[in-house]
């Protein structure tokens, strides 16, 4: 396998905050990667970092062994990344329609983004039967489906998701789960930022744990679900 993302030595600063030390991963090919933590523990500051909403104050952040490190949002979207972000970051007053059509606009293969749409519903039925419906009209569940197919209409070469199972019930979660492993299944390379632990820790491949903005254990996600550490601080014992 090869490295599609690659984190080396990431530090952010806001001011005096000191808020991701020294973060080191990498994402290869088809993989599912996790990053657990408290709240605070400075996973978003991570993506954003990944991403580009943030600039890194030291290290630097590679996508398919091309230094990305403080490009521009747009840019690094159209080199192939793509956030889910918490709290979802629909469009509320746009329709479902034009939040998936956004998705798609810095692609060049226009004549390809109806299939693609097709597809998207393939995974996300409800959507089209929700396509003229105001975004901020749907439910928490369907906002975050919506947020889902959002991203995979830029066709990216990782997915990035930060907290997809927040504020939604436990049913909706277990969907939203099975729909990201279809995904994965047909070649989706994943980094998942999750507050509930256990269903990260079942859904990965690797997994680290971040404290106070620092990894400080990291491995196979099924062998640190067995770790009493990760068992006693995320796992409830």
């Amino acid at each position: 396998m090869s490295a599609v993302l690659s984190v080396e030595g990431v530090d952010v600063h806001y001011g005096p905050v000191h808020a991701v030390q020294g973060l080191t991963l990498s994402v290869e090919e088809n993989q599912i990667v996790t990053l657990i933590g408290a709240n605070g523990a400075g996973k978003t500051s991570a993506l954003r970092a990944i991403t580009g909403l943030v600039k890194p104050s030291a290290g630097r952040v590679l996508l398919r062994g091309e230094d990305i490190t403080g490009e521009r949002v747009d840019r690094i979207a159209r080199r192939g990344m793509a956030m889910v972000p918490e709290g979802r970051g629909i469009f509320l007053h746009l329709s479902v329609k034009e939040n998936l059509m956004l998705g798609a606009y810095a692609r060049r293969d226009r004549g390809s983004i109806p299939k693609d749409l097709d597809h998207a519903f393939g995974h996300f039925p409800i959507l089209r039967d929700r396509l003229q419906q105001r975004a901020g009209t749907l439910s928490g569940g369907e906002q975050q489906m919506l947020a889902i197919a959002r991203a995979l209409m830029s066709k990216p070469r990782i997915l990035l998701l930060d907290e997809p199972s927040l504020g939604l019930a436990p049913l909706l979660v277990r969907k939203i789960y099975e729909i990201l492993a279809a995904v994965h299944r047909e070649g989706m390379t994943i980094l998942l930022v999750e507050q509930n632990a256990q269903i990260a820790l079942g859904f990965a491949d690797i997994a680290h744990v971040i404290e106070v903005g620092a990894i400080e254990l990291s491995g196979n996600a099924e062998d640190l679900a067995k770790d009493d550490r990760v068992r006693e601080a995320y796992l409830g014992g």
